[in-house]
C-alpha cells in the first residue's frame, strides 16, 4: 500500500510518498522560514500565502521523486490539527479535494502524533538520508519536543496511548527561539543558540521547574531567569527592556548565556525522560519534532538512558509530509474509518 502524506501545520508546505509503513519514496518540503526570519516568528497570515503558493508543485514533485502517479496511491493523509489555523486550511482543502477527484480514502492525522511515526521509516533509496535499521517496538516512549509541544507519551501499540505529561507553558522550541530573540540571535533559535553554546560555558546555575505532576513540563521561569541574567550581565535591573539586550550584551555573555540555558533545558527533557523509562521500562524510546534533531540532546539521552536509541534522519524531525504518510498508512493498514472528504475541517487546537 502506497500513501500520499500532506503536512501544512505551520510554515512549510511538504508532501511525501510511503509504501508499506517503513519505505519513504519521495519528500518534498517547502519552507518559508526566510520570509518569517525578520519578524523572529512565523507570521501566520504569510505562513498561509507561501502555502497557496507551494502545495500543487509541492505535491507534484514528490509524486515524481517516488515516481508513481495517481493509479498507484492508495490513500491520502493530511494534517487537519493542531497548527495555525490558515496554513491548516490549504492542507485540508487540498487533500479533499484531491480525494474526491481520485477516489481515494482520507485521513485525517494529528501533527503531534505525526512527529513519532518518523521514527517508524526504516528504508529509501533517496539520498542523504540515515534511517533507522529497524523500527521502534511497544510498548515505546515518545519524547515529543517542537515549538509548539513538549510532551512524553507512553505507547503500547498504534493508536493506544497515554500522554503522561506535558509543557504547562512554553514549548521548549518556543523557548528557545524567546531566548534567541533575547539574545539577539537568529531565527530558528534551538539551531542558533547551539551554535552560540559551542563557544561559551555553561557557568551560570538556572532554576528548573518544580511541578507537582512529575511528567509535566515548564519552560516560562526558564526563560525568565535568562532575561534577569542577562539584565544583570550588563548591569540593569528588571525594567531594563528586553529588546534592548542585545546591543549591550557581548558575544562571550551570548554565549555563555546560551550555554547555560541550553544545558538547563535539556537536563529537563532527559531528567523526565530518564525517569518515565525507569517507571514503564518500554521496549523502545524514541524522540519526536523539531527539537530532536539537536544534536546535544541526542547526545545526552544516549548518554542516561540505559537503552539503545535509535533516532531518525534530522530532515524528518522538522515538519514533513513523510512522517503523516506512515501514520496515514498505518490508520489504513489498520482498518480506521477515513474521514468525509466533503466535511473534513481542520481543528488549530487538535491534542492527543
Amino acid at each position: 500500500m502506497t500513501i500520499l502524506g500532506i503536512e501544512s501545520s505551520c510554515d512549510e508546505t511538504a508532501a511525501a510518498v510511503v509504501r508499506d509503513g517503513n519505505l519513504l519514496l519521495g519528500n518534498v518540503v517547502a519552507s518559508s522560514m526566510e520570509l518569517h526570519a525578520p519578524y523572529g516568528g512565523v507570521v501566520p497570515e504569510i505562513a498561509a500565502r507561501s502555502h497557496i503558493e507551494a502545495i500543487i508543485p509541492t505535491i507534484s514533485t514528490a509524486l515524481e521523486q517516488a515516481k508513481t502517479n495517481w493509479a498507484d496511491i492508495d490513500g491520502i493523509a493530511v494534517t487537519y490539527g493542531a497548527g495555525l489555523s490558515g496554513s491548516l486550511l490549504v492542507g485540508v482543502l487540498t487533500a479533499r479535494t484531491l480525494a474526491i477527484i481520485y477516489n481515494k480514502p482520507l485521513y485525517a492525522i494529528n501533527h503531534v502524533e505525526g512527529h513519532v511515526y518518523a521514527n517508524f521509516l526504516t528504508k529509501t533509496s533517496l539520498p542523504g538520508y540515515d534511517l533507522p535499521a529497524e523500527q521502534p517496538e511497544f510498548p515505546m516512549l515518545a519524547l515529543i519536543v517542537s515549538g509548539g509541544h513538549t510532551q512524553l507519551v507512553y505507547f503500547t501499540d498504534h493508536f493506544t496511548y497515554r500522554v503522561l505529561g506535558q509543557t504547562l507553558d512554553d514549548a521548549v522550541g518556543e523557548a528557545f527561539d524567546k531566548v534567541a530573540k533575547m539574545l539577539g540571535l537568529a531565527y530558528p533559535g534551538g539551531p542558533s543558540i547551539q551554535v552560540a553554546a559551542a563557544k561559551g560555558k555553561a557557568k551560570f546555575p538556572l532554576p528548573t521547574a518544580k511541578l507537582s505532576a512529575k511528567y509535566n513540563f515548564s519552560f516560562s521561569g526558564l526563560k525568565t531567569a535568562v532575561l534577569r541574567l542577562a539584565q544583570q550581565q550588563i548591569g540593569e535591573d528588571y525594567g531594563f527592556p528586553s529588546s534592548k539586550l542585545a546591543e549591550r550584551l557581548s558575544e562571550a555573555q551570548k554565549a555563555d548565556i546560551s550555554a547555560s540555558f541550553l544545558t538547563t533545558a535539556i537536563d529537563t527533557l532527559v531528567g523526565k525522560t530518564l525517569l518515565a523509562y525507569l517507571e514503564y521500562k518500554p521496549k523502545s524510546v524514541v524522540i519526536a519534532g523539531g527539537v530532536a534533531s539537536s544534536q546535544p540532546l541526542r547526545q545526552q539521552l544516549s548518554k542516561r538512558l540505559p537503552i539503545a536509541i535509535a533516532y531518525t534522519d534530522v530532515k524528518l524531525c522538522t515538519d514533513n509530509g513523510a512522517m503523516i504518510a506512515t501514520l496515514g498508512w498505518y490508520k489504513h493498514a489498520k482498518n480506521q474509518t477515513p474521514a468525509d472528504p466533503f466535511s473534513l475541517s481542520p481543528k488549530p487546537n487538535l491534542v492527543m
